[in-house]
C-alpha cells in the first residue's frame, strides 16, 4: 500500500505575513511634527479667549472707558463747549448737586414713580403668568402678544399715551367725564402726571415680566402641585403654597431689575412733557435722575455736574446690587 509523505513550508519568521520595515522619520519630519503639536496646543490654550475678545473690546471701548473717563470729567470743571478744557474741582461737583433741590426732587420723583410703576407691573406680570400657565388655545398668540409693547419703539408709545391723557380731547378724560368726574390735568398735577408716566412703563414691561414668571411656572416639578391636590388643596392654596415660594428668586430677579429700570427712566418722561424740554413738567413735577442728569449735561451745558450725577446712580446700583446678594444669602439659606 502506497503511503503519501505531505511536506510543510517552513514556518516565517514574524508571522504569518512578512513585517513591513518601520520608516524611521527624518529630521524635517520630527520639526513639522513638533511645530504642529506646538501650534495645537496654542490653539487649544487660547482660542476660547479669541472667541470671547469681541465682546471685551467692545466692552472696554464703550463701557469701561467711558465710565473711567466719566468718573474722571466729575472731578473737574468742563463745559460742553469746551469738552477739553478741564479745571480741577475734586469733588465740588458732588457737593454742588446735593445742595441743589432739583436733585432731591428728581430723586423723589425717581423713587415715586418707581413705586408707582414697579408694585402693579410686577402683580400684574405674575397674574398673566398664572393664566398663561394653563393650557389655553392659541397660547402662541398670548405670548407674542405680551411681548408687543416691549417691542414698540418708546416714542410711538409715549406719543400715544399723551394723546390718551390729554387735558382737553384725551380719551382718559372723556371716560372720567361719562361717569361725572371732573377733567384731570394729566401733564400739570404732580400726582396725576407721575402716574400717567408709570402707566407707560407698565403697559411696556408688563408682559415682559409676564414670560419671565411664565418660564419659572413651567419649571415647577407636577408632583407638588398633584400632591397639594390630593391633599385637598385648591387652586389658590396652590399658587400661594406652591407656586409663589417656588418663584422666589425669579421675583427677587424681577424686583432688582425693575428697580435698576425705574432709577434710569428716561424716555417716557421727557417725551410726556408738552414742552418736549428736560424740565419734566413746568414746576418739575415728574423729573426723574436721568432727565435731570440731561438737563444738566446738555441743556446747561455743564459736563462735569452731568459726570457727578451719572456716577451718584452708578453707586446707587450698585447700592442695590448689594442689597439683592444680602437679600437672596438670606433667601438661599433660610430654605
Amino acid at each position: 500500500m502506497a503511503t503519501r509523505h505531505d511536506t510543510a513550508a517552513p514556518p516565517v519568521e514574524g508571522g504569518a505575513a512578512p513585517g513591513r520595515p518601520a520608516t524611521v522619520p527624518t529630521e524635517a519630519e520630527r520639526r513639522h511634527r513638533a511645530r504642529l503639536s506646538r501650534r495645537w496646543q496654542r490653539d487649544i490654550r487660547w482660542s476660547p479667549y479669541a472667541f470671547v475678545s469681541p465682546f471685551f473690546l467692545l466692552f472696554l471701548a464703550f463701557g469701561l472707558f467711558p465710565l473711567l473717563y466719566t468718573g474722571w470729567a466729575s472731578l473737574h470743571q468742563v463745559e460742553m463747549t469746551a469738552p477739553t478744557d478741564m479745571t480741577w474741582v475734586g469733588l465740588r461737583n458732588y457737593t454742588r448737586i446735593f445742595d441743589d433741590d432739583f436733585f432731591w426732587n428728581a430723586a423723589k420723583n425717581t423713587l415715586t414713580i418707581g413705586i408707582i410703576s414697579t408694585v402693579p407691573q410686577l402683580l400684574m406680570a405674575m397674574g398673566l403668568a398664572h393664566i398663561l400657565n394653563y393650557k389655553l388655545r392659541a397660547s402662541t398668540f398670548y405670548r407674542v402678544a405680551m411681548l408687543a409693547p416691549y417691542a414698540t419703539s418708546i416714542a410711538a408709545a409715549s406719543l400715544v399715551f399723551v394723546l390718551l391723557f390729554g387735558r382737553d380731547y384725551g380719551m382718559i378724560n372723556w371716560i372720567l367725564d361719562s361717569v361725572g368726574i371732573d377733567p384731570v390735568d394729566w401733564q400739570n398735577d404732580k400726582w396725576p402726571s407721575q402716574i400717567a408716566v408709570s402707566s407707560i412703563i407698565i403697559w411696556r414691561w408688563t408682559g415682559y415680566n409676564a414670560l419671565i414668571y411664565l418660564a419659572a411656572m413651567q419649571a415647577i416639578p407636577q408632583d407638588l402641585y398633584e400632591s397639594a391636590a390630593l391633599d385637598g388643596a385648591s387652586r389658590w392654596q396652590q399658587f400661594f403654597h406652591v407656586t409663589l415660594p417656588s418663584l422666589r428668586p425669579t421675583i427677587l430677579f424681577t424686583v432688582v431689575v425693575s428697580t435698576i429700570g425705574a432709577s434710569q427712566v428716561f424716555g417716557e418722561p421727557l417725551l410726556f412733557d408738552a414742552n418736549k424740554g428736560a424740565s419734566g413738567g413746568a414746576e418739575h413735577q415728574f423729573q426723574t435722575l436721568g432727565l435731570y442728569l440731561y438737563e444738566q449735561g446738555w441743556v446747561n451745558q455743564h459736563l462735569g455736574r452731568a459726570s457727578a450725577i451719572a456716577w451718584t446712580m452708578f453707586l446707587i446700583l450698585i447700592v442695590i446690587g448689594i442689597v439683592n446678594s444680602v437679600i437672596s444669602r438670606r433667601l438661599r439659606a433660610s430654605s
